[in-house]
């Protein structure tokens, strides 16, 4: 399939059959999952897909179960003529654009998924039941797309971790793709909720990247190997921002994400953070080898 406007479909029955037809003539098929209101991250994904997988498949689906009461489901940014221009310009061949009813019959799943460890803390802790309903419509997603390779950015590193290990775990035949996070000029990582931004939390959104390399320039400049040090310095820089307020800022085992009291040196560990700048929540991270 060349490049141009990708085909869209919306029930799942009909992609199973299209990828099973792709398969069958000895095509792979690359997979990238996502809410829609797509940005440069969400196209770098998609590049990558097209430049390893014959066939690459966009889906876009604002997941009801990975929102709380309260959050910003009604509002969530929805422009499926914008999605597909840009998908098919990075490459996808297909978009899979489902309604609510064809993934959740009377709007909700019987069925959950739940990966316990990875799925508790951090985001997890702050957003009950978020990840219990990423993992149960990407499930959904992976048995519909079937043998693939998924790519997810690193961005949103906690939900990469789960949904890696809910395929490993369960045996799915989709290898999970962890992508780099795509940043804008200022260091902001690209994301879709960075629209809801004013003018002024715009210039300030940016002190969550800051913060996270003062940790990792404290790690591996600096030689620093408490992780209580590297934790309370980000929360400093988080606090000299008038417009932030620090949900959280730590320092995990990049496998288990258990927060880290000692920095051991030879190992990988990730810096977390995510804060409230004004009234949009947002999350960052950044790896970090201990020299």
């Amino acid at each position: 399939m060349s490049r141009g406007t990708p085909r869209v479909i919306d029930r799942g029955d009909v992609l199973r059959k299209e990828l099973d037809r792709e398969r069958a003539a000895g095509r792979t098929v690359g997979l990238v999952p996502t809410m829609g209101a797509l940005h440069p991250g969400h196209a770098s994904l998609v590049r990558r897909s097209a430049a390893e997988c014959d066939v690459t498949v966009v889906t876009i689906f604002v997941n009801p179960l990975q929102f709380a009461v309260g959050e910003d489901l009604s509002r969530y940014p929805r422009d499926l003529a914008a999605d597909l221009a840009l998908a098919g310009d990075a490459g996808a061949a297909l978009v899979f654009a489902p309604p609510l009813e064809e993934m959740f019959p009377g709007g909700r799943s019987a069925t959950t998924v739940r990966v316990a460890g990875l799925s508790d803390g951090l985001e997890g802790a702050s957003r009950p039941g978020h990840f219990e309903g990423v993992a149960t419509v990407v499930a959904r997603l992976f048995n519909l797309a079937g043998p693939s390779r998924a790519y997810f950015g690193e961005k949103d590193f906690q939900q990469l971790a789960v949904v890696r290990r809910m395929a490993s775990d369960l045996g799915m035949p989709v290898e999970v793709v962890g992508c780099r996070t795509v940043r804008e000029a200022d260091g902001l990582a690209w994301s879709s909720r960075n629209g809801y931004l004013s003018a002024e939390e715009r210039a300030a959104a940016p002190v969550l990247a800051r913060a996270l390399e003062a940790g990792a320039a404290a790690i591996g400049r600096d030689g620093q190997r408490h992780g209580g040090d590297v934790r309370r310095l980000m929360a400093r820089v988080v606090a000299a921002e008038p417009l932030a307020l620090l949900d959280y800022a730590e320092v995990v085992d990049a496998d288990t994400l258990t927060a880290l009291d000692v920095v051991a040196p030879g190992t990988e560990v990730r810096l977390v953070a995510a804060a409230w700048i004004g009234g949009t929540r947002l999350i960052d991270n950044l790896g970090v080898t201990v020299p």
